[in-house]
């Protein structure tokens, strides 16, 4: 063997050491859960992606001999993402003020069983691959007190009050419209029960895949990176309950998407069958007899995916309360549709806005009041409307909504004379 830190043997021997460290760990303890800590999943990270990042430089993808510790270490690294995210959960939970999780921790168990019981899988594989690339086990391993869990029994004194910081209205409301918003666009991937393999491989990934997860995932991020800065600093155990209450609910919809999202790279990059012929997929082959593909898939649809869509559902009628509580209220007049009256397109028109700001307005027509989000409300006032000969309404709630129903009205609901669409002008371009 040669011994110039400048050889790539070498370099490989000391950035597959700890990686090495930890799968005599996870040898060691196999049937110990608790060895599969915060820590210790962030120190297998850290470790393979350096290995991983060394193995690409030095050209690993294009190599038939190191090609497949290659693999190894990026499934490690992707298997680990999730999984810190899954225990990050586990931990948060009983802050997160959610309800009914009885289910959901349960899934959340066996979901996190399964990716250790896969690490259980690939810890002796990664041992052997190193053998026989002649890359020498480490002499010393790493001991039980090297990753203790995070939790502890006692918590800090609880001496910095956010009760007084200025949670001002607009950022409230805008943070509760925005998850509204997420909710609203996430229904067209979300799913209300569980799906059977033959029916995650069609979807899967066609329609659910890394890039489209990772897209919400950045959203709600960024919600919450706006919750933390504008709205409370502080932690979950103290002050206004509804909004910490909704934090809980985009906290944890954002670590499932993340647990999905890396275990969607993992199952796209490097377990589905692409097509790829000889080295590729072969190592894909014996990937796939270490990591289920199928109890993966299962995984990241019906726990992960299938949780994101539960909770923000969940946590939409905690966001309208919040909403309504905080949008400036107002009200204003308008004519009604010239010729054909509150028929479906301008009916459909104002509703959208309604939806689209989520807090909640009126129509008034005399001593009637109607909800301005509903299509059928707004058709059965102009019935109404009709009967009596009215010519003008009302509008009463989110001033928001109400600015944009008066530019809908100025150009008669998007209407001309005989009822044809005409081109809406540009502040109100989102209804199209």
């Amino acid at each position: 063997m040669i011994h110039s830190t400048d050889s790539f043997a070498e370099k490989a021997r000391i950035f597959s050491a700890d990686l090495l460290k930890c799968c005599q760990y996870i040898v060691s303890y196999s049937t110990d859960s608790e060895i599969y800590t915060k820590r210790f999943y962030s120190k297998l990270i850290s470790t393979t992606k350096l290995l991983e990042d060394f193995l690409d430089f030095h050209g690993a993808k294009n190599n038939k001999n190191w090609y497949y510790y290659r693999e190894l270490a990026a499934t490690i690294v992707h298997l680990c993402s999730g999984s810190y995210s899954q225990k990050h959960i586990s931990n948060r939970l009983v802050f997160y003020g959610l309800p009914n999780t009885a289910e959901f921790e349960k899934q959340g168990t066996s979901t996190l069983n399964f990716l250790n019981q896969s690490l259980i899988q690939l810890a002796p594989a990664i041992l052997d691959e190193a053998e026989r690339l002649d890359i020498p086990l480490p002499e010393t391993g790493f001991a039980y007190s090297d990753f203790p869990n995070i939790t502890t029994s006692q918590m800090l004194a609880y001496d910095i009050d956010d009760e007084d910081k200025t949670q001002q209205k607009e950022n409230v409301v805008k943070i509760a419209s925005e998850f509204l918003s997420i909710a609203g666009n996430f229904d067209q991937i979300g799913f209300f029960e569980p799906y059977g393999i033959s029916e995650i491989l069609s979807l899967i990934p066609k329609k659910i895949n890394e890039v489209e997860i990772r897209r919400f995932e950045m959203l709600v991020h960024n919600l919450q990176s706006s919750f933390d800065t504008y709205v409370i600093h502080g932690g979950y155990l103290f002050g206004n309950r509804k909004l910490k209450e909704l934090r809980g609910f985009f906290s944890v919809v954002f670590h499932l998407l993340q647990m999905a999202g890396r275990l969607l790279h993992l199952y796209e990059r490097h377990l589905h069958d692409a097509g790829y012929k000889d080295t590729y997929k072969r190592a894909q082959e014996r990937l796939s007899e270490l990591v289920d593909p199928q109890l993966l898939l299962d995984r990241i649809v019906n726990y992960g995916v299938f949780y994101a869509c539960h909770f923000l559902t969940t946590g939409k009628e905690l966001a309208h309360e919040i909403l309504n509580e905080n949008i400036e209220r107002a009200s204003v007049r308008v004519g009604i549709p010239v010729s054909l009256g509150f028929h479906t397109r301008p009916s459909l028109l104002v509703a959208k806005i309604v939806q689209h700001y989520g807090g909640h307005v009126d129509l008034l027509v005399g001593s009637d009041r109607f909800d301005a989000s509903s299509v059928l409300d707004i058709q059965w006032a102009g019935g109404k409307i009709h009967k009596e000969n009215i010519t003008e309404v009302a509008f009463e709630g989110d001033i928001r909504a109400l600015k944009d129903i008066e530019i809908l009205a100025g150009c008669n609901y998007g209407e001309d004379m005989m009822g044809k669409g005409v081109p809406l002008p540009r502040e109100i371009a989102y209804l199209k």
